[in-house]
C-alpha cells in the first residue's frame, strides 16, 4: 500500500468540525521552562489568535510548575499544547493532561518521549528501514580528548529540540568549543555525535496519516539550519514545494509517515531530513528526527506546509483542537 500522498491533496477536504467552536472552551498552554520558552510563547499566542478569529473561547497559560491545579480549575474542554522542548514535549505534560483527562492536541506520552529521545528514536526508525546517519554516544571527556567519528560531524544534546545546543565539528584540525560544550544540557553525561550529511535541508509534514508537501529550509546566514535561523526574521527561506526529482519527493513523504506512525503519533508532525544530491539525484537522504509538536510561530514551517496543501493557519489548527484527545 502506498504511503505517500500527493502534496495537492487536501487533507481537509470533506473535514467538517465534530466540535462546535462557540460551545468550546480551548486552553492554549505555552511557555514552560525549557530553553525553547520564548518559542513556544510567540507559538501560543499565534495559535491562541486564530482560534480566536474561527469563534473558540480560548484562555492562554503561561505553564508553571503548578499547572496541574491551573488547568484543573479553568474547565477546558481542549488544551492545545503549544509548549516546546523539555517538560511540554518529551511525554511529561501529555501525562499531566491524561491524568487529568482532558483532550489534547498532538502526539501521547510514549510517541513525545519517543520523539525527543533521539538515541531511542533512531534505532526504531533503523529497525522500521528508514535510513538514519551514523552516531554514537559519548561523554564530554571522551569527546575533548578526541574525535569519535571523522569529522565532519554533529554534536547534539539527546533530548532538546529546535537545534539547542547542537554545533558542528568540520575538520579534524577544528576543536570542539569547550565552553559550547560545558553549557550543552545531558542526558545520562552524554551527548550525540552524528555524521554530518552535506547537502540540503527538507522537511515533511504529516497531518494525521497524510503526507503534506516536502518544504526545502535554504538558512541565509550560514551553512546549519540553527535556532537562530529557524526563529529570526529572514533567518531563512523556505521553498515549498521543494525543487525536486518526483521519486526523491515521494520517498521523503512516505519516511515522514511511516517515522510517525513507527513512533505513534497523533495530529501532526514534522520529520526532517538531510539529502546530498551532489554526486546523483537519488544521492543520499537520512532522516534527522520527528518533531511531534513543530513550532506555530510566523517563520514556522508546518503552517507554511499547510497553506502549500490549501490549509489557511486558522484552518489547520481548529482541525487540531478537533483532533485533540485523551489516550493519544
Amino acid at each position: 500500500m502506498a504511503e505517500a500522498n500527493d502534496s495537492s491533496v487536501a487533507a481537509l477536504a470533506g473535514w467538517k468540525p465534530r466540535r462546535d467552536p462557540a460551545s468550546t472552551h480551548v486552553v492554549v498552554l505555552m511557555g514552560g521552562w525549557s530553553a525553547e520558552r520564548e518559542v513556544s510563547l510567540a507559538s501560543g499566542k499565534a495559535v491562541a489568535e486564530a482560534l480566536r478569529k474561527s469563534g473558540y473561547r480560548v484562555t492562554e497559560v503561561d505553564a508553571k510548575p503548578h499547572v496541574m491545579l491551573a488547568l484543573a480549575e479553568l474547565g477546558a474542554d481542549v488544551v492545545f499544547n503549544a509548549l516546546h522542548g523539555t517538560w511540554g514535549e518529551d511525554g511529561k505534560a501529555q501525562g499531566v493532561l491524561e491524568t487529568l483527562g482532558i483532550p489534547y492536541t498532538h502526539s501521547g506520552v510514549l510517541a513525545s518521549a519517543l520523539a525527543m529521545d533521539k538515541p531511542r528514536s533512531k534505532a526504531l526508525f533503523e529497525k522500521a528501514g528508514i535510513p538514519v546517519a551514523q552516531h554514537r554516544l559519548v561523554t564530554p571527556d571522551e569527546l575533548m580528548k578526541q574525535h569519535p567519528i571523522k569529522p565532519p560531524y554533529v554534536i547534539k544534546p539527546l533530548a532538546e529540540g529546535s537545534s539547542v545546543g547542537v554545533m558542528v565539528v568540520r575538520s579534524e584540525n577544528e576543536p570542539v568549543p569547550p565552553k559550547q560544550l560545558r553549557e550543552m544540557p545531558l542526558r545520562d553525561g552524554k551527548v550525540m555525535v552524528e555524521r554530518f550529511v552535506p547537502g540540503r535541508e527538507l522537511t515533511c509534514a504529516v497531518m494525521g496519516d497524510v503526507a503534506l508537501g516536502v518544504l526545502e529550509i535554504m538558512p541565509l546566514k550560514g551553512a546549519f539550519y540553527d535556532y537562530e535561523s529557524k526563529y529570526a526574521e529572514g533567518g531563512s527561506e523556505h521553498i515549498c514545494p521543494a525543487e525536486l526529482p518526483d521519486r526523491v519527493y515521494r520517498r521523503i513523504q512516505q519516511y515522514a509517515v511511516r517515522a510517525h506512525k513507527t513512533l505513534g503519533c497523533r495530529g501532526v508532525s514534522r520529520a526532517d531530513f538531510r539529502y546530498d544530491d551532489r554526486n546523483d539525484e537519488d544521492g543520499e537522504l537520512v532522516i534527522l528526527e520527528v518533531n511531534t509538536q513543530p513550532g506555530m510561530t510566523p517563520t514556522s514551517l508546518v503552517p507554511d506546509i499547510a497553506r502549500a496543501a490549501g490549509h489557511s493557519f486558522e484552518e489547520l489548527v481548529a482541525w487540531m483542537v478537533d483532533d485533540a484527545s485523551v489516550d493519544r
